[in-house]
């Protein structure tokens, strides 16, 4: 087991590039399967995750071959529709092989899945959903058991939620439905235009990428692509957020800026000063990190993945802020972290009020999740004296060579041994 130990105080700048989206990568992978023959995805961040749904896929009959950022997909034959427990249970993300595994086989037997522990994330909007369809659903030892005998028909569905994961299930599995299905309060965020632009590419008909309103002709046979995967705005967030804590400039690109506007708009309020260009966007500031309010909603609101990384922003900044969390119940659980470095921070339900502090104290913590993990580094880079982060493999799920992008852009920071560290059990 390795930590990361970073010794804060480093001014940071230069230029750092961020790689694909993790949450839409690990979508197109499952879409492939929809496409006998080879399918190409370019720009695939090299994480665990991807390498789990590759051992998902690789599974079903779709064998996987990593070219550096190329992924080489072969689908020619899916002969399984299955996704065991062992390897599910490491990504909750695997529960989106359902929606192709439907639309090529007619069939699929999926784990319930597992991943990151920050609060309910049921599934029930995919399986009414389906069954919408017409798929028989049944869950029976921790499996749910999903079958279209007589094909997928067309449908209007109107989700309770705009729920990222039901929208892409339902978009895979809408394209190899007979006749129209229509998707109403449907999730508008990239990732999902990124989907849509790659399952047309394939031969679907899908309109209304981007807005609420999905609507969805479905065709019986799909090709294999070739498609470069879009930019993480997770990735480039977060890096910005470091900016922000570290005074910059800071240049982060392959990042579309209009993926960034709330994120964007809220820097700019907590004092940072922004440019844009086509793909990329700095960030440096000057004067004092000032306290700004913020409620995290789907998109186009302010993202749940970007939360914890500026509540550590505003656990510095020159007075009080509310952060709202209204999309996972159990996302401030990385908050006690936070405070063991000296972070004032009261949580109130869905709500955590935060009162600045002028210098965070390094001390020994522990990753709770991918995105607070990522926030705890944050912190450290802006601490006093040395923080020692500890299950890191959360982190290492979604974030390519995070020490070393840091690390080129100033902050002293490495990868440790665990046993180096000052460590502490859960």
């Amino acid at each position: 087991m390795q930590s990361i130990r970073v010794t804060g105080g480093n001014p940071l700048s230069g230029t750092v590039t961020v790689g694909g989206a993790k949450n839409s990568g690990l979508k197109l992978m499952a879409a492939a399967l929809l496409a006998p023959g080879v399918t190409t995805i370019h720009n695939m961040p090299d994480i665990a995750d991807v390498d789990t749904m590759s051992e998902v896929i690789g599974g079903l009959g779709a064998p996987v071959r990593r070219d550096e950022h190329s992924l080489v997909i072969d689908a020619t034959t899916v002969d399984s529709f299955e996704a065991p427990y062992e390897i599910v249970a490491k990504m909750r993300a695997s529960i989106i092989v359902l929606g192709p595994l439907l639309g090529r086989l007619g069939r699929a037997r999926v784990a319930m899945p597992g991943g990151c522990n920050i609060g309910s994330r049921k599934i029930d909007l995919h399986l009414r959903g389906l069954s919408q369809l017409g798929v028989q659903i049944a869950s029976e030892h921790g499996y749910i058991e999903a079958t279209a005998p007589h094909g997928m028909r067309g449908a209007s569905i109107a989700l309770d939620f705009p729920s990222v994961g039901a929208t892409e299930n339902l978009l895979m599995a809408g394209a190899a439905a007979w006749g129209t299905t229509v998707i109403e309060n449907a999730a508008r965020e990239p990732e999902i235009q990124d989907l849509i632009a790659f399952l047309n590419a394939m031969g679907a008909r899908i309109e209304g990428a981007g807005t609420s309103t999905i609507t969805i002709e479905g065709v019986s046979a799909f090709s294999p692509v070739t498609h470069g995967v879009v930019g993480d705005r997770i990735e480039a967030g977060t890096f910005l957020v470091a900016a922000a804590l570290c005074g910059g400039p800071v240049t982060v690109a392959g990042v579309k800026p209009e993926h960034l506007d709330l994120v964007l708009a809220k820097l700019t309020a907590a004092g940072a000063e922004i440019s844009t260009g086509p793909d990329e966007v700095t960030l440096q500031r000057g004067g004092p990190i000032r306290p700004v309010d913020a409620a995290t909603l789907p998109y186009p609101g302010f993202p749940t993945d970007m939360q914890p990384q500026f509540m550590t922003l505003m656990a510095v900044a020159n007075g009080t802020s509310v952060i709202t969390e209204n999309v996972f119940e159990s996302r401030f659980m990385f908050a006690d972290e936070l405070g063991r470095m000296g972070a004032d921070i009261t949580i109130e339900g869905h709500r955590a009020l935060v009162r600045g502090a002028a210098r965070l104290s390094g001390a020994p913590v522990i990753s709770p999740d991918l995105r607070g993990g990522a926030a705890l580094v944050l912190a450290g880079l802006a601490a006093e004296g040395a923080t020692t982060v500890g299950d890191i493999h959360h982190i290492m799920r979604g974030y390519e060579s995070f020490v070393d992008k840091l690390a080129g852009l100033g902050a002293d920071i490495a990868l440790i041994d665990s046993d180096e560290g000052e460590g502490r059990g859960c």
